[in-house]
């Protein structure tokens, strides 16, 4: 499903205007990316849950050399975990 998908789906079932569909959508996903970049978790009960958790920084070394050893820094990943009554209806 692509973004055009959910809109043209909202807009028919909710019985809205595909403009009104395309706001309600983009004002829902830009509160979400608000949430995450606070740091806060986004909770969508019954769907999962949405946050943001810290990498730390690892050592690697390619191909087991030695001399090319190299450090990822840390970073942030936005990670989601599914909540139980969408895990039961997809598997």
């Amino acid at each position: 499903m692509t973004k055009q998908d959910a809109i043209n789906t909202v807009a028919k079932k909710a019985h809205l205007t595909k403009k009104a569909a395309k706001e309600a959508i983009e004002t829902f996903f830009n509160e979400v990316i608000a949430a995450l970049n606070k740091g806060d978790k986004v909770v969508i009960s019954g769907f999962g849950t949405f946050y943001v958790a810290k990498v730390a920084d690892k050592q690697v070394v390619p191909f087991g050399n030695e001399k090319a050893r190299q450090t990822i820094k840390g970073h942030k990943v936005i990670n989601f975990r599914v909540g139980k009554p969408l895990k039961k209806k997809v598997w």
